[in-house]
């Protein structure tokens, strides 16, 4: 009877001692497209989560009083909505306190809802598409501009600055896609700008020969493009090779990206790119030179466009619980709406409905291949 006893309480003790130990690691999650055409995205915007987590293990993180060690749970969504809402359901189960993420509006709008109805709170610095925020969740956080403002900002410099008076429209179908498009569209004609032709395409696609001709006969002075640059890239080698070379091509933070350059493939067409990002420059963000330094020592030539935001969102995640004194998201949520953090990418703080308060835009075009800010 003593035996078994003392058996219990060793049972118990060991027990207490797992427990404290598995409360002593805080899973953060993160998703993004780590496979397929959008690989390149999500990989840099995986390696930002990343370095921020070791970044805080090595200068040692206190949550109420107690040491933690962080862990970065990482999921593919392959850009596939399905794929995304799965990705975030498998994160809820493993008990993450938090998620950075996703990278698509598309897979992040479903996924949202996951997350609402787990009670974790997700900050993305990617998805820009206005529907994400709209129903209302308290769990939701966009630490970018979003596509009201890239579409808006585009529409003006076409219309105000280079004074075009026409535009062709393609889009992927895609939320993000069709977001950035139909709000371009909109403002370039509140601008007095005409738009001449929509054709669709999807964000697998890679020839646009046939959309591209059918555009080329109504003779625009710009094509908008709303889509990715695995798209953007073979796009402006078919526009050189229609002889479409003096046709301005606009997009957003899709095809802003380094890659687009690569992917363009030595089309002279490149240099009539005008795109937008959510967001400063490197040059003009807080920490961004220094950041930037120290991530291509880590992760050379990965560097694509979101990686800052998802090193912002991960330390965003860990500034409320260390405010809240608890990785329990019911105690720390109100905490990341109250934030007033000092990113390097920007001062964050957010307004009720976890919109970014006061985004900057910036406009890029790309000059002998290297993409270069406009403002």
């Amino acid at each position: 009877m003593q035996l078994k006893l003392k058996l219990t309480v060793v049972a118990a003790i060991a027990a207490v001692a797992g427990m404290a130990s598995a409360q002593d690691v805080v899973k953060i999650g993160h998703v993004a497209p780590v496979s397929g055409a959008q690989a390149h995205y999500g990989k840099d915007n995986e390696n930002g989560a990343r370095m921020a987590i070791e970044d805080l293990n090595a200068k040692g993180v206190t949550i109420g009083g107690k040491k933690v060690k962080l862990e970065l749970i990482a999921e593919d969504d392959a850009a596939d909505p399905k794929q995304g809402t799965a990705a975030a359901q498998k994160l809820c189960d493993s008990k993450v306190v938090g998620v950075v993420g996703h990278l698509n509006s598309g897979t992040t709008i479903p996924a949202s809802k996951v997350y609402n109805d787990c009670g974790v709170p997700h900050v993305t610095g990617a998805a820009t598409n206005p529907n994400l925020t709209k129903p209302g969740y308290k769990t939701t956080f966009r630490i970018i501009a979003n596509d009201n403002a890239l579409g808006a900002g585009l529409a003006a410099y076409a219309a105000e600055t280079l004074k075009l008076k026409t535009v062709a429209i393609i889009d992927d179908r895609t939320a993000y896609g069709q977001g950035v498009a139909n709000v371009f569209k909109k403002v370039a004609a509140e601008k007095g700008m005409k738009v001449v032709d929509e054709q669709f395409t999807t964000d697998k696609a890679t020839d646009f020969m046939a959309i591209l001709t059918a555009i080329k006969a109504k003779n625009p002075d710009a094509i908008f493009f709303g889509g990715m640059d695995p798209q953007g890239g073979p796009m402006l080698r078919q526009m050189e090779q229609l002889g479409m070379s003096n046709v301005k091509y606009f997009g957003g933070d899709g095809i802003c990206t380094s890659e687009i350059a690569k992917l363009a493939a030595g089309a002279k067409t490149l240099a009539n790119v005008v795109c937008a990002e959510g967001g400063a420059s490197l040059a003009k963000m807080p920490g961004g030179v220094e950041w930037k330094k120290r991530y291509d020592a880590k992760y050379p030539n990965q560097f694509q466009v979101y990686s800052p935001y998802t090193y912002d969102a991960t330390m965003l995640l860990v500034d409320a619980m260390q405010r809240a004194n608890s990785t329990d998201p019911k105690v720390y949520i109100p905490e990341l709406a109250k934030a007033n953090f000092k990113g390097v990418t920007a001062n964050i703080a957010f307004e009720p409905n976890g919109e970014m308060k006061n985004p900057a835009i910036t406009l890029y075009v790309y000059k002998d291949g290297k993409k270069s800010p406009l403002n």
